[in-house]
C-alpha cells in the first residue's frame, strides 16, 4: 500500500508550524490539517500552514466536529501539535491518536498540561525534554511512545523553547516515518 493510502490527520491551535516542519522533514503533507478558531491577536497561522487546505473548527469542538472528520477518514493516523483543546474520552476510542508534549512527563509527570516549557524552565529542572504519547481520556495520561530528554544546561527561556522544540520535531519525524514504513509493509 502507498503512503498515500494511509490517511493522516494533523491537529493544531497555535502556528501549525510544527506541522509545516514535519511535512517538509518526511516529504509528505497531512491529509486534513486542522485548527480552531483563535482571535487573530493570539496567533499566526505559518504561511507554510495556510497554502494547505485545512478545515477550522469552532473555538471549543463539539463531539459532532471531531466525529465528523473522524467518520471521513476512520483509519486515519491523527496527531496533536499544541491542540489546546481536550479532546472527550469517548471520541479518543479506537482511533490512533497520538500527542507530541513539550515536557519530560516520563520523568517529571508533574509536567503534564498546559505549558510544560515555561514549567520546566522556572521549576530549573535537570533535565529538559518532550514525548510522543497515545491519546486517552485524561490529559496526557496515555502511554508515552517516544520521548528525548536532554540535560539541562542553564538555558534561557528561549533556548529552552528552541531545544525542546527540536527535541519534539525529531520524534515526530522518527515517528512518521516508523509509522508510514510499518503501514507500508503490511
Amino acid at each position: 500500500m502507498p503512503t498515500e493510502d494511509i490517511k493522516w490527520i494533523a491537529f493544531f491551535s497555535q502556528t501549525g508550524a510544527e506541522i509545516a516542519d514535519i511535512a517538509e522533514k518526511i516529504g509528505r503533507w497531512p491529509d486534513r490539517i486542522i485548527t480552531n478558531e483563535r482571535p487573530e491577536h493570539l496567533r499566526t497561522i505559518d504561511p507554510r500552514i495556510e497554502k494547505q487546505f485545512y478545515w477550522t473548527f469552532r473555538n471549543y469542538p463539539t463531539e459532532e466536529n471531531y466525529l465528523e472528520v473522524l467518520e471521513f477518514f476512520p483509519d486515519a493516523l491523527v496527531t496533536l501539535h499544541g491542540w489546546l483543546r481536550i479532546i472527550p474520552g469517548y471520541v479518543t476510542k479506537g482511533v490512533n491518536l497520538f500527542n507530541g508534549h513539550p515536557g519530560l512527563i516520563t520523568k517529571y509527570p508533574e509536567l503534564k498540561g498546559k505549558d510544560p516549557q515555561l514549567r520546566a524552565f522556572e521549576g530549573n529542572y535537570p533535565e529538559i525534554g518532550s514525548v510522543i504519547h497515545e491519546v486517552i481520556e485524561g490529559v496526557d495520561e496515555g502511554k508515552v511512545i517516544a520521548s528525548k530528554g536532554i540535560s539541562n544546561d542553564n538555558f534561557t527561556l528561549d533556548e529552552t523553547y528552541d531545544k525542546l522544540k527540536g527535541i519534539s520535531l525529531e520524534l515526530w519525524v522518527n515517528f512518521l516515518n516508523n509509522y508510514f514504513e510499518s503501514k507500508n509493509s503490511n
